[in-house]
């Protein structure tokens, strides 16, 4: 049993459990992806797939073998780095929450770079559910998101409180601090954040405490877009505070409160329980963590 087996093996796996996909992936053959997997069941004495017609399907077994191999890979790949980047200073693979990369990291990533100077920061900007199976796969050592981390793999650590608004459109019948009854709320029609990302996550949460659901008009990844659409009068959406500032100040939308229901939550950081944190990567968590008495907070004042 090599590492190759276990690449070629979680290739597979990735692929939908299509062995000539992963073929196709690794650059071999069809026949030698599945001999690797034949290797992998005579050397453990295990069925990894159970072949039904011209189909794999994965076993118990299988599904154990591959939260070994992602994790075994994945030091592989960690060691691997550091060894062959040992003269890069400082590189991390930093992902952030598109409200959260969009309103804060530029800020984080300009006073790292301040205080060290020399290192180099890779960010992607995605969804958290995006960005918490990068974690996973090994392609971020962190992520700051918004809401709770599912996976039972991941350390998350709160670092800072946030709220989201209630903004509806400046059209007189709803006006500037407006409080909803519930009943009156759940009537409007909502324009949402799309599912998988931290804002829509907190908002489904605290409505299904309250013991409804919403079936939204609109759904949008932009922040931008649904406010847009609330200033035509296209409905009402929930959305982080401190991006909708500029358009508030403007007199384009208000914003309104539900009685009974307060839409909080915390930033938090992430990374792989079993990760190795580099020096840099446990300073720029140090200096997320302190942001708010070190710096002042990034005030977002226009969405255009």
């Amino acid at each position: 049993m090599t590492i190759r087996h276990l690449k070629i093996f979680l290739s597979v796996c990735e692929n939908s459990f299509h062995t000539t996909k992963a073929a196709e992936e690794l650059h071999m053959t069809q026949p030698a992806v599945s001999l690797a997997i034949k290797e992998l069941e005579q050397h453990y004495g295990v069925i990894l797939f159970d072949r039904i017609g011209r189909r794999l399907k994965i076993t118990e077994a299988g599904q154990r073998l591959m939260e070994y191999s992602s994790h075994i890979i994945s030091l592989f790949d960690d060691m691997e780095k550091g060894m062959k980047d040992w003269d890069s200073f400082g590189i991390i693979r930093i992902g952030a929450s598109i409200t959260i990369g969009s309103q804060f990291l530029p800020n984080y990533v300009k006073a790292f770079y301040n205080r060290f100077p020399g290192t180099e920061v890779n960010a992607v900007i995605g969804s958290s559910e995006l960005l918490e199976q990068k974690i996973i796969n090994n392609e971020l050592d962190l992520a700051l998101i918004e809401g709770v981390p599912h996976s039972p793999s991941l350390v998350a650590e709160e670092y800072m409180e946030d709220h989201l608004a209630v903004i509806c459109p400046a059209n007189g019948y709803f006006y500037q601090g407006k409080q909803f009854s519930i009943d009156e709320f759940r009537r409007q029609k909502f324009l949402l954040r799309e599912h998988g990302s931290g804002t829509r996550e907190t908002f489904d949460r605290t409505i299904e405490a309250a013991g409804f659901s919403i079936v939204p008009a609109w759904e949008a990844m932009s922040t931008t877009a649904l406010v847009n659409a609330v200033i035509n009068g296209l409905g009402i959406t929930v959305l982080p505070y401190r991006m909708v500032i500029g358009p508030l100040e403007h007199g384009l939308i208000v914003s309104a409160s539900v009685e009974g229901l307060s839409f909080k939550r915390k930033y938090q950081i992430i990374y792989h329980r079993e990760k190795y944190l580099t020096s840099s990567a446990k300073a720029f968590i140090d200096l997320c963590r302190n942001y708010e008495m070190d710096y002042p907070l990034p005030r977002y004042n226009s969405l255009y």
